[in-house]
């Protein structure tokens, strides 16, 4: 099972950002970026949003590993969407 800190790298990686560039979006520097992805630090709820949007993904996976839910918003806005049309 991966941790946070790992998720954190892992998509930061996937998402072809440095640690700079990540703190640069996220409103941090890319020396608490180090922090949250060895393990050191935990971000905060604010900070966790702000990752997670820039890195494409739920604070649900962030903190737990979870897709499911995101899945699940996908095929709402599928429906709303079928329904607008």
């Amino acid at each position: 099972m991966t941790t946070i800190s790992e998720r954190i790298k892992q998509l930061r990686t996937e998402n072809n950002l440095t640690q700079s560039e990540l703190a640069e979006k996220v409103g941090l520097t890319y020396v608490q970026i180090g922090r949250y992805e060895k393990g050191k630090s935990n971000p905060s709820s604010d900070v966790l949003q702000k990752l997670a949007s820039v890195l494409g993904t739920s604070t649900d996976y962030l903190m737990n590993g979870k897709t499911g839910q995101v899945e699940a918003q996908l095929t709402d806005m599928e429906l709303i969407k079928q329904f607008q049309e």
